[in-house]
């Protein structure tokens, strides 16, 4: 599995799946390099990650995204933590990412050292957790 800062010519992958960002948006997530491709040995996209940074200072992880069959594999822990060492080269000692309640991806952050520090609630949308690791 490879880890690849997306270029445009991902921006199509990108807009065709992710269903969370604003279209007028992509591009300047992608040349900001906030935004990871993953692919498989043979080179193919099985999934991306896009992060930014909450209060313009504390780099949050906004979506990681694993195709079905790829998943349960360690391909999304590979992720988080090689994203976690950049954020700590960078000289970021912190990190946060969310999840909703309903799903499971809660349980997968905190085996990865993340903590509970908080929620969202959205009117007709279920609680959104909000979490946070020290790197």
């Amino acid at each position: 599995m490879k880890i690849d800062y997306s270029t445009e010519a991902d921006y199509e992958y990108i807009i065709e799946r992710d269903r969370h960002i604003l279209e007028s948006l992509v591009i300047s997530k992608i040349k900001g390099n906030e935004i990871f491709i993953l692919r498989n040995e043979e080179n193919k996209n099985i999934g991306w990650m896009r992060y930014g940074y909450f209060w313009d200072n504390t780099p949050f992880m906004n979506l990681l995204w694993i195709d079905e069959e790829y998943r349960s594999n360690g391909i999304g822990r590979k992720v988080v933590l090689y994203w976690e060492e950049l954020m700590k080269q960078r000289g970021f000692k912190f990190v946060m990412t969310s999840t909703l309640a309903n799903e499971e991806a809660q349980h997968f952050y905190r085996k990865l050292g993340y903590t509970d520090s908080g929620c969202l609630l959205l009117e007709n949308e279920p609680l959104e957790i909000i979490l946070t690791k020290s790197i």
